[in-house]
């Protein structure tokens, strides 16, 4: 398969990036910064350098163009102000999901947050950052053009995956390693009884593959 990352210098995208590229599939990660394309090599990545805060539908639809999946793992950041949530978690979501239609790619996976919600109430910057994603999260559900799935991770963590996850429509608050949520996604994508699906991913005692196959058959 070749998949295409938004947000490919992310913790998790270069997880993931690194799972794809180990078993053979090609991956490709979308970046900002060209300075960041020598670690998206190190883990087996095509890097992609464009600005998903200026590019046009059509410039991201090149990326994209026969990709077999599209993965939203974008983000302004934990040190950005409230414009970036709009302009990043949000507009880069949409214009994403706009530009996998345009490349006729229906396999759309997206790295969201617990909690995440269009009606969120709140002025603080994580705030807008919950209502952003939850607006993008809003309109990925919206498209017939899609094949989607939304995964909301927990508090996300540093710690060694241990390969045992709780995955539910709602599993409630907890922690989960990136390696963890970075393995899920592979899953996922390998899974395509699981569009339609919005989850909640949280450390747990059911190996993912298993917990994965389980949530598809539901």
């Amino acid at each position: 398969m070749r998949i295409v990352i938004a947000g490919g210098h992310g913790q998790i995208a270069l997880r993931l990036e690194r799972l794809l590229a180990a078993r053979g599939d090609e991956a490709a990660g979308i970046i900002r910064n060209p300075g960041q394309s020598d670690d998206l090599r190190a883990v087996g990545a095509e890097p992609v350098v464009l600005d998903l805060e200026s590019a046009t539908v059509d410039e991201v639809a090149e990326a994209l163009r026969g990709a077999d999946a599209a993965v939203f793992a974008a983000g302004a950041g934990p040190n950005s102000g409230t414009a970036r949530k709009d302009t990043v978690d949000r507009g880069a979501a949409v214009l994403f999901a706009d530009a996998a239609e345009r490349a006729g790619v229906r396999r759309y996976v997206v790295v969201s947050s617990m909690g995440a919600d269009p009606d969120h109430a709140g002025d603080e910057v994580f705030d807008v950052y919950l209502r952003a994603k939850g607006e993008a999260d809003a309109d990925v559900r919206s498209r017939s053009g899609l094949d989607w799935t939304i995964l909301r991770p927990g508090m996300l963590t540093n710690d060694a995956g241990t390969g045992q996850v709780l995955l539910a429509a709602s599993t409630g608050r907890g922690p989960v390693p990136r390696d963890d949520v970075a393995a899920t996604l592979v899953e996922l994508l390998d899974t395509p009884a699981t569009a339609g699906l919005t989850l909640e991913l949280i450390s747990g005692n059911v190996p993912l593959t298993v917990a994965v196959k389980d949530i598809a058959g539901n």
